[in-house]
């Protein structure tokens, strides 16, 4: 099974793993589950890199590589993924939220999350 994680739950497993609940990581670690962190997510982080922030400081390709090295797949952004997004009822308005539960069900990826409002949703999203 195909795990994909929003980018907070990557940044967590990336830096701080002991912040992903038990039962995610067992998953994570169950070598018949494959993790994906999309495209969209190193981009959100490159982006919030570019405003400054003195409170967060992510090497987006450190990050990329870590994950590729730790036997994570990369899912591409496609227009398939961004058209999914019209659909999506008025939830949330983080575009990079919306397309990350637009790749899950274009996918038949489960999305995992640790925000609130993004589980809110209807379709393969998890609050954990």
């Amino acid at each position: 099974m195909n795990i994909l994680l929003d980018t907070q739950l990557i940044l967590w497993a990336a830096t701080s793993p002991q912040k992903i609940p038990a039962k995610l990581r067992k998953k994570l670690e169950d070598k018949n589950n494959t993790p994906v962190f999309s495209a969209a997510s190193i981009w959100e982080i490159c982006i919030k890199n570019s405003l400054g922030r003195k409170n967060f400081k992510v090497d987006a390709g450190l990050l990329k590589r870590g994950l590729n090295d730790n036997g994570w797949s990369e899912l591409a952004i496609t227009s398939s993924h961004t058209l999914a997004t019209e659909y999506l009822p008025p939830i949330h308005k983080d575009p990079f939220d919306r397309l990350l539960l637009a790749q899950a069900e274009v996918e038949g990826f489960k999305l995992y999350t640790s925000d609130k409002l993004l589980a809110k949703y209807p379709g393969p999203v998890e609050l954990v």
